[in-house]
């Protein structure tokens, strides 16, 4: 093949993956996201697409584990050819299922967490503004397990001051109602 050898060959996939993996890795931490070409494949619209084996990243890192155990397979441990291709494919694939792994674990930590409203019934909290009677404001609240100020209405007729006490009695259309405790 254009007078490479297998080592060559093996040797210039390897450095080159590394080298646009490195490139690539450092645009990701940089921009605080990574940017994929999109294209539309019909028989892959099923599939979740926060992990997606066939990224740039992981073909990158297929190339780049297939081009060094390749190198080091033929070189180091001296096997043939043929043994050497099959330990190169075994180790590309690993290092590609092991790259879109942990594409998808740090996707997964960029996902909000949904609230679940109707958890907070029954929750105690504080009027983190004041609230007219039967008007809106806003209340602190611990909603999966963290402080939260959300919008909330006050079904009191009478003035909650900020800071003052509160208890969610009910959710409606996504929308908090409170009384004064």
């Amino acid at each position: 093949m254009f007078g490479l050898t297998i080592e060559q060959i093996f040797l210039y996939l390897g450095a080159f993956a590394t080298v646009l993996f490195i490139i690539k890795t450092v645009i990701f931490t940089l921009s605080g996201g990574d940017f994929e070409i999109d294209a539309d494949f019909n028989s892959l619209s099923e599939t979740d697409i926060s992990f997606n084996f066939f990224s740039v990243q992981s073909i990158l890192a297929f190339f780049m584990g297939f081009g060094w155990m390749g190198l080091t397979a033929i070189t180091k441990l001296k096997t043939s050819t043929t043994i050497s291709v099959v330990i190169a494919l075994a180790i590309g694939v690993v290092f590609m299922l092991g790259t879109a792994y942990l594409m998808y674990i740090i996707k997964k930590l960029d996902k909000t967490p949904r609230i679940d409203l109707n958890k907070c019934i029954g929750t105690e909290g504080k009027a983190y503004t004041s609230f007219e009677p039967n008007g809106e404001g806003q209340i602190e609240i611990e909603i999966n397990k963290k402080l939260t100020v959300i919008n909330a209405t006050s079904v009191c007729n009478e003035n909650i001051d900020a800071f003052t006490q509160i208890k969610v009695e009910k959710v409606e259309n996504k929308k908090l109602y409170i009384t004064k405790i």
